[in-house]
């Protein structure tokens, strides 16, 4: 019998024969770019979001030999980009021994074919990059199942590399010259039977996960999730709010799975808070779906922080594709729940860093400002936690409630479903509580409890 491998290790194995393949494929990263403006109007720039594409390619651990920007005045249906292009980057590729060539662009089918026979290597897109990425980093079932049913939603108008025991059935790599048309038929049939299979367990998955959020909204916690673009430092920011270990590196993606942990607010109340998958331009509509249900724990958390890379140059253009994410979501980008986190602090020069530092403090004439931090260093955090306590507090009611000493039955019902804010005995053995009550308890509270008197608004 084979030892129980745990579950970390395992991933990580079945990872290292792609990553050793992903080291040795020299690769060349093109931007493709029309002028696109971000939410103010103001041209995106381009030389960033080119290394963004590298830093996406760099997540599997791909070789990034170079990268070119080129500037698209009219896309082309056949090949996305002029003829005179095509070649210059074909003597290139062959100059520099590239094997595998990423367009940070949608391609179409005929597109991506056309290019890699013009090429002579294989091509893909950043939709198929970022499902690459997806399926390294994906390992709860969930996650396993929805990037496996997004890539297969994209493979089936390609059948480029969709499933390799496909790949070995036709021989060769299947880029290089896709199989006849019976074949590719019989490989469709096949592909929408396996999504249908697993759009049947991610039914049962969901469903699991529903109960887990139920029970988990029978205890009295809060909760509160962290949201932002991709690689802002939400995973560090979880560590030192929970002292966990979760997966935090200077890579896109690093997490892809959500995670939930207890934290103490500083008056001891606890909260629960949640990791989620980060963000980013566009993000391909098929995973948006597909994630859908991972994100239900951001549509459902009573406080929203959206962590944000302040020190990045694009700051301002990827805060506005979270927020675009959260509008199709159905949270509007303003709503009282969300505290902004300007995170990375300690990367600002001085001048920049209390320039933000100015701008975030409250001066009680305008809306909820920003709290600037580095979850890096620590610093900031305490005014972070006092802020969200604060915003907890004021979304619920406080009561004052008196029990005698026989009603312990009441007691514990406070302590399962409100959050005990203070207690204490008079000399009659008389206890005198106050309590915060969420919304959506109170009916339930003021039926069990009709002698409670209500104290202002977040106690």
């Amino acid at each position: 019998m084979e030892p129980r491998i745990p579950g970390e290790i395992r991933l990580q194995r079945q990872a290292e024969p792609e990553a050793a393949i992903a080291a040795e494929t020299r690769t060349l990263v093109i931007g493709p770019y029309q002028t696109r403006r971000d939410a103010n109007g103001e041209p995106r720039p381009p030389l960033a979001r080119l290394d963004e594409a590298v830093g996406l390619a760099a997540a599997i651990e791909l070789d990034v030999a170079d990268k070119l920007l080129v500037t698209v005045q009219q896309i082309r249906p056949s090949t996305y980009l002029g003829k005179g292009r095509v070649e210059e980057i074909a003597g290139r590729v062959e100059a520099e021994g590239i094997r595998l060539v990423v367009m940070d662009c949608a391609l179409s089918p005929v597109q991506q074919r056309n290019l890699e026979k013009a090429w002579g290597v294989k091509v893909i897109d950043r939709t198929g990059l970022i499902l690459e990425i997806f399926g390294r980093r994906a390992s709860t079932r969930e996650g396993t199942l929805q990037v496996e049913h997004a890539h297969l939603a994209y493979q089936r108008s390609r059948l480029v590399r969709s499933w390799t025991h496909l790949e070995r059935q036709r021989g060769g790599f299947g880029f290089l010259g896709g199989p006849g048309e019976t074949q590719i038929e019989a490989d469709r049939r096949m592909i929408q039977e396996r999504m249908t299979r697993i759009e049947r367990e991610l039914e049962t998955v969901t469903r699991t996960r529903g109960l887990h959020r139920r029970s988990r909204r029978r205890v009295p916690y809060p909760i509160v999730a962290l949201v932002g673009y991709t690689n802002a430092g939400k995973s560090t920011l979880f560590n030192r709010l929970t002292r966990a270990e979760v997966l935090a590196e200077n890579m896109l993606f690093a997490t892809l799975d959500p995670t939930a942990r207890a934290i103490k607010l500083p008056h001891g109340e606890t909260a629960i808070l949640s990791d989620t998958v980060g963000f980013i331009s566009d993000l391909p509509t098929m995973l948006i779906a597909a994630f859908r249900a991972t994100l239900e724990d951001v549509i459902e958390a009573d406080i929203l922080l959206h962590v944000r890379d302040i020190a990045h140059e694009d700051a301002e253009a990827q805060g506005a594709d979270v927020a675009q994410v959260l509008a199709e979501l159905g949270i509007e980008p303003d709503a009282d729940r969300i505290i902004e986190v300007w995170n990375k602090a300690d990367l600002l020069d001085e001048a920049e860093r209390e320039r933000l530092l100015n701008l975030s403090r409250p001066n009680g004439k305008e809306g909820p400002k920003p709290v600037l931090l580095s979850a890096l260093t620590g610093e900031g955090i305490d005014r972070l936690m006092s802020r969200i306590e604060a915003r907890i507090a004021a979304a619920r009611t406080s009561f004052a409630v008196i029990l005698e000493p026989a009603q312990g039955a009441e007691l514990h019902w406070l302590y399962e479903n409100a959050e005990v804010l203070d207690r204490r005995e008079d000399a009659e053995g008389a206890m005198h509580l106050v309590v915060r009550v969420a919304p959506e308890k109170e009916p339930r509270f003021l039926n069990r409890f009709g002698a409670a008197r209500r104290l202002r608004g977040g106690g």
